[in-house]
């Protein structure tokens, strides 16, 4: 059993890491804001921090005693950070370093961290894209993510602080807020239930590799503990599905024939994200994961119970 830190603990991803963690006997501790009126995790033997990501002071209150810390927050969305790289900048990249030296002087052994699969990597001639391919990335959300992988390799080199990060590729699930304008899976489930339009970028032909979040948690939850070779791991489902295939599944899933809004491509997106996944499954085994269409009809089921 390790003493374990998960900041972001109250969002998307973290709430499941937390339950991943205590189920797998972790002792488990979780920062966040926690300004929405009700907690996302539901494990109860938790000890909670509350507090502001950007603030010093509390974040130094929570990394003190640890031993993993994963950092699981994000201050902005793809959207937002191209809506202002600068924002990126000062918010993310600029915590995540005064962070990680916290980790340092706390004397954490290991930072995992919740990099981007689906931008990092940008624009690629592969069918799927492997760790070893070097990252372009176009989108300011995606270079702050490569930074500050970046930045967790200055602190392995200088300070023997040891970390991974997870290229996690699109993950999809009950918990994801649509409101963040993140995730276009739960964007599309929420606006059927309120009869609205789907907004479609393009022909339909975009390709993404789609994760049901609970197994990408329980691929990250796999590592912790054992001896890592690599410092980077795709997290992703290694199959893609267009847009248009993913229509099909939702209108199937749901018995709704949407309306479809076309709209334009943005420059910075990409038209294919596939990950290849051998080099995580080769170290740490094979795990089951949900098909899309099944991940779908349980988000789905979700957001009908629990529509915001």
């Amino acid at each position: 059993m390790a003493k374990c830190l998960v900041v972001g603990a109250n969002g998307f991803i973290g709430s499941s890491l937390v339950d991943d963690l205590v189920r797998r006997g972790h002792d488990v501790s979780a920062f966040d804001r926690f300004s929405a009126s009700a907690v996302s995790y539901e494990s109860t033997d938790v000890r909670r921090f509350s507090g502001d990501f950007m603030n010093r002071a509390d974040m130094r209150k929570a990394v003190e005693g640890q031993e993993y810390l994963f950092h699981f927050l994000s201050a902005t969305t793809p959207a937002s950070a191209e809506d202002d790289p600068t924002v990126d900048i000062r918010t993310n990249i600029a915590s995540s370093v005064e962070l990680f030296q916290d980790a340092v002087d706390a004397g954490v052994r290991k930072v995992f961290f919740a990099s981007t699969g689906g931008a990092i990597y940008g624009d690629q001639p592969f069918e799927t894209l492997n760790e070893n391919v070097t990252p372009l990335p176009v989108s300011p959300y995606a270079i702050g993510k490569l930074a500050i992988e970046g930045y967790l390799r200055y602190f392995n080199r200088k300070f023997g602080l040891e970390s991974v990060s997870f290229r996690i590729s699109n993950p999809y699930g009950p918990r994801q807020r649509a409101v963040k304008r993140q995730g276009v899976i739960p964007i599309f489930l929420h606006r059927l239930t309120e009869g609205l339009p789907l907004v479609v970028l393009g022909d339909g032909s975009m390709v993404r590799d789609y994760i049901y979040a609970e197994d990408a948690v329980r691929m990250i939850g796999e590592t912790v503990g054992r001896p890592s070779t690599h410092s980077v791991y795709n997290i992703g489902n290694g199959a893609g599905a267009s847009l248009s295939e993913l229509l099909e599944i939702i209108r199937a899933v749901t018995g709704i024939k949407p309306t479809i809004d076309a709209r334009p491509v943005p420059s910075t997106y990409l038209d294919r994200v596939v990950l290849d996944t051998t080099r995580y499954t080769e170290e740490f085994g094979t795990l089951p994961v949900d098909t899309l269409e099944s991940g779908i009809r349980k988000t789905w089921e979700n957001i009908r119970v629990m529509p915001v």
